[in-house]
């Protein structure tokens, strides 16, 4: 059985390679700073204690004012995983470091959440929508994608943000 490492261990190993680089720790995950992502990254991934060579997912959330961009790690030869996260605090054009460098698994799950979400990930080798065409109107997994002119939603109105 794979094992959660807990952010906050997951955190003092961060702090000690990268000061500066969490900004939040919670039980199941730590939320990675930006502008510090890439170097965290790499330190993840170099760390022979934590041996975090597999991207297993990457994913986003749209917090209404916000994004979040998901990063599912896993050590095959440890057995245990991490959750890290990074905002893109621009809700109207989002974007965070590509972490292709250091996975290049990331190359197609970034160009996913491109293009359902509208994230752009800076240093990405091939930006570009995977599913929908070029020029495609907005992006469907945003909670405003159907919110039309005038406030007018689409949505279930019992629900915040829909």
């Amino acid at each position: 059985m794979t094992v959660q490492l807990a952010g906050s261990l997951l955190a003092r190993r961060l702090e000690d390679v990268v000061p500066g680089a969490v900004v939040e720790a919670e039980a199941g995950w730590v939320v990675v700073a930006a502008e510090k992502l890439l170097e965290a990254c790499r330190s993840l991934w170099g760390d022979e204690d934590l041996d975090l060579k597999y991207l297993v997912g990457v994913t986003a959330v749209d917090r209404l004012d916000h994004f979040e961009v998901v990063y599912h790690l896993q050590s095959l030869r440890h057995n245990h995983m991490v959750v890290v996260k990074t905002r893109a605090l621009d809700h109207e054009a989002p974007e965070v470091p590509s972490v292709v460098p250091v996975w290049l698994g990331a190359l197609l799950q970034e160009r996913e959440v491109y293009d359902l979400m509208g994230i752009r990930f800076s240093g990405h080798p091939d930006l570009r929508r995977v599913f929908l065409w070029e020029g495609f109107p907005g992006y469907p997994l945003r909670k405003d994608f159907l919110w039309m002119p005038g406030g007018v939603s689409s949505g279930l109105p019992k629900f915040s943000g829909e």
